[in-house]
């Protein structure tokens, strides 16, 4: 029986439609499931797609200017519907997965939507506390904090969050098929701190917390300053790595993934979600340039772990239901 995919198109001034219609012409996708689309008619038209691509969920109930390329609270209104139908299509089964199409942080404040972004919207009103993972093939990263200012990153850095992110990060890298993943833990401060002359966060918070994870069986290694982190888990001494920072994450991996072919894996929830790992592109949208590959990544990622999942009946795939809280 073939899969369903629920995929959000995304703010409908920026790529999203388009990716979301590229990706579904892919050779690579042809009948390997059923796709539901759920967003605003016109721009999703305006990108190409027809009734023959997918299902499909409109949203639109208020008028647009689709020739506006920037942030606006209609389009900020109407991605937000789309989610929230998307998970409810997941949490009722109806739906065996979810793909978000990038949204506008900028256009949900505009519409005075109260939830910073996707994982905000999930952690709140879900009530969990999920984690941020991006995938390309063997390289495979995870945050420890998310969209916050590089200034308050050191505070956000406990030993509890180290520990809850690590211990989730491992029940994900096992619903891969690693039975025992190794783990490096990223440093803060460049050279590790250099023994508290450059920070004191790898002596006082990080360290403390590896040597608990290692006491609890979790394979964890660190804290190694980022160039070398990063190298040893590209040389595959490390099947994941985890990163105290969205650049410290992001930047590397862009690198190596040539900017497209990654994608975004929010483990944690009641149901699996994935998105390209990329925003709106304001500036491009409309015009036929935006590549659809991490968007088609994450639908093809999206479907390697609803098929995992049914063959998988181990706990791994349980929710934490009490996750430790920073």
């Amino acid at each position: 029986m073939k899969k369903i995919i629920a995929i959000t198109s995304g703010d409908p001034l920026g790529i999203g439609p388009e990716i979301t219609v590229k990706a579904l012409k892919s050779k690579e996708l042809r009948s390997s499931f059923i796709p539901i689309v759920i967003g605003e008619p016109e721009s999703l038209k305006k990108a190409g797609w027809n009734s023959n691509l997918s299902h499909f969920i409109n949203t639109a109930n208020l008028p647009l200017n689709l020739k506006a390329k920037a942030p606006d609270k209609t389009a900020g209104l109407l991605s937000f519907k789309a989610v929230k139908i998307a998970v409810k299509l997941a949490l009722t089964k109806k739906a065996d997965a979810i793909v978000t199409a990038p949204i506008s942080k900028e256009a949900w404040q505009m519409a005075q939507i109260k939830y910073a972004g996707h994982t905000d919207f999930f952690r709140k009103t879900l009530k969990s506390h999920p984690l941020m993972s991006f995938i390309s093939g063997n390289i495979r990263a995870a945050l420890l904090t998310e969209h916050i200012a590089l200034k308050n990153v050191s505070s956000q850095i406990t030993k509890r969050k180290i520990l809850e992110k690590t211990e989730l990060f491992n029940e994900a890298l096992k619903t891969l098929g690693i039975k025992k993943p190794r783990i490096c833990v990223c440093a803060l401060n460049p050279h590790s701190g250099d023994n508290g002359l450059m920070g004191r966060e790898e002596i006082k918070t990080i360290a403390p917390a590896i040597a608990e994870l290692k006491q609890k069986g979790i394979l964890a290694d660190g804290p190694y300053p980022t160039d070398s982190a990063w190298l040893n888990h590209i040389n595959g001494n490390f099947d994941g790595i985890v990163t105290n920072y969205h650049d410290q994450a992001l930047a590397p991996l862009k690198i190596i993934a040539k900017g497209h072919n990654f994608a975004h894996w929010t483990y944690g929830l009641d149901f699996i979600r994935t998105s390209p790992a990329h925003g709106t592109a304001f500036d491009i949208a409309g015009q036929k340039k935006a590549s659809h590959l991490s968007m088609l990544t994450a639908i093809l990622f999206a479907l390697k772990l609803v098929n995992r999942k049914q063959r998988d009946s181990s706990t791994a795939w349980q929710p934490n239901k009490n996750p430790r809280t920073s």
